[in-house]
């Protein structure tokens, strides 16, 4: 099974640090934050990956080359210009002809991929998004009504929870034909063609190994926390 890992992204969030270095090069303890990635994959037997490249592609061609270095073997779809998520894919379409693994570049995992796959399997899926129970506190009081606008319930500054998406997926290659050739074009749409089409969308949902490292304070947090990881061992 190949991985498709989207790493074409400008990275204006985390600006200056991208002003020279493409997202996925950042530092994360002494190596890119890509090679965590690939050292992930690789951990669960993928060791065939595509890289969808574009914004200061030689960073990470020059860096990976065809990944020898790194015991996988890499391809590179190569885009001259920004083309979003699903828009990135769609540059890979020649390197697919199976079941594969599609990834966001600006995350750092560690779940069960191997389970993940094994579930989309046997779902008979489409495709397979990964989601993270991600738990946020409103600085506000909440105020329930009821009908007739009486308050029934004051709770302050509750906790709230919501599935979000990882930007991990297993997909089939059937994703292609829903994405239109080289416009930027998001992961959403695509997947709400797919619904539209009633094609089968299933969910792996996990409560730890999702860290995203999207923008200054999650990069940060994210390198804190691998710092403090590096000290406990």
């Amino acid at each position: 099974m190949k991985a498709v890992i989207l790493t074409g992204g400008l990275g204006t969030r985390l600006q200056p640090y991208t002003l020279f270095t493409p997202k996925p090069m950042l530092p994360l303890g002494d190596r890119p934050l890509l090679e965590h990635t690939i050292n992930w994959l690789k951990k669960n037997n993928i060791k065939s990956i595509v890289l969808c490249v574009s914004y200061l592609r030689r960073n990470i061609q020059d860096y990976f080359q065809q990944g020898e270095d790194f015991g996988v073997s890499i391809e590179y779809a190569i885009s001259d210009k920004p083309l979003a998520t699903a828009g990135q894919l769609k540059t890979a379409e020649e390197f697919i002809d199976d079941t594969f693994v599609c990834m966001y570049g600006d995350s750092v995992f560690d779940f069960s991929l191997k389970n993940m796959i094994k579930k989309h399997q046997q779902k008979k899926a489409f495709a397979t998004m990964c989601i993270y129970e991600y738990k946020s506190r409103l600085p506000y009081g909440v105020i329930d009504t009821d009908k007739n606008d009486n308050i029934t319930a004051w709770r302050e500054k509750p906790e709230i929870m919501s599935n979000i998406n990882t930007g991990c997926y297993i997909m089939e290659p059937g994703v292609f034909p829903l994405i239109p050739n080289n416009i930027p074009y998001g992961m959403d749409k695509v997947l709400e063609k797919a619904m539209a089409k009633k094609k089968k969308l299933s969910s792996f949902s996990i409560k730890k190994g999702f860290t995203d490292v999207g923008d200054m304070k999650s990069y940060e947090k994210a390198y804190a926390e691998f710092k403090d990881r590096l000290g406990k061992i």
